[in-house]
């Protein structure tokens, strides 16, 4: 009987173990596949203030096409604010532009340099900056495309008004600048891009929204 019951506690022991190593196993990996996903997603963690803080989110192929059409006959030096994976800046040099890319995250800064080399593309025609475009001074630039977030969209307009010549383009993905009236859009829904010229021309944000931007169609 006394032989029965520790074969029955070492049973459970044994189960309990192998429980246990299941569980810390799983965790690891959960672990290891968040700090990957925080590696790419949220950029510059302490370079850059909490409440500008824009985690990565790729454009899709058919916002890129949408981007790159709203810049067609545009010519001049392109920035893109967060270029991530370096898609925006890649297709617009296959316009013709020269291009800058700003991204603090170093993962996805050297992920888009390793693009460029791979291509061939001289240096003089894509750039891919470790620097925070809110710190740099956007004056040069003719045109300018953005992927942000809806919370840095207002404090974005008070920048560019203040910065960008007054023949710039800027285009934005998916979140419209809450205050400029676009002056034309391309595509619907989450594809939906909109360009504003400069100098922008404000709207009502009570009574313009995204949906009534969308009937300006290029």
């Amino acid at each position: 009987m006394d032989d029965n019951i520790e074969i029955l506690l070492q049973d459970h022991i044994t189960k309990f173990e192998n429980s246990r190593d299941l569980t810390l196993a799983i965790g690891a990996a959960f672990t290891g596949v968040y700090g990957m996903w925080a590696m790419f997603c949220f950029p510059g963690f302490l370079r850059v203030p909490l409440r500008l803080k824009v985690p990565f989110l790729p454009s899709s192929e058919q916002q890129t096409q949408n981007v790159l059409k709203l810049l067609e006959g545009r010519t001049g030096r392109l920035a893109d604010l967060g270029s991530g994976d370096g898609r925006l800046v890649l297709g617009a040099r296959s316009m013709g532009f020269q291009c800058t890319g700003f991204e603090v995250n170093p993962v996805l800064l050297a992920y888009s340099r390793a693009r460029v080399w791979r291509r061939g593309i001289p240096p003089t025609h894509i750039r891919f900056l470790n620097q925070d475009f809110w710190k740099t001074d956007l004056s040069k630039y003719q045109n300018v495309t953005v992927f942000l977030a809806p919370a840095v969209m207002g404090q974005l307009e008070q920048k560019l008004r203040s910065e960008l010549p007054a023949n710039a383009r800027v285009v934005v993905c998916r979140f419209p600048l809450p205050g400029w009236l676009p002056s034309c859009s391309q595509g619907v829904g989450q594809e939906q891009v909109w360009a504003y010229d400069m100098p922008p021309q404000p709207c009502e944000r009570n009574t313009t929204t995204a949906g009534d931007a969308s009937q300006s169609q290029v």
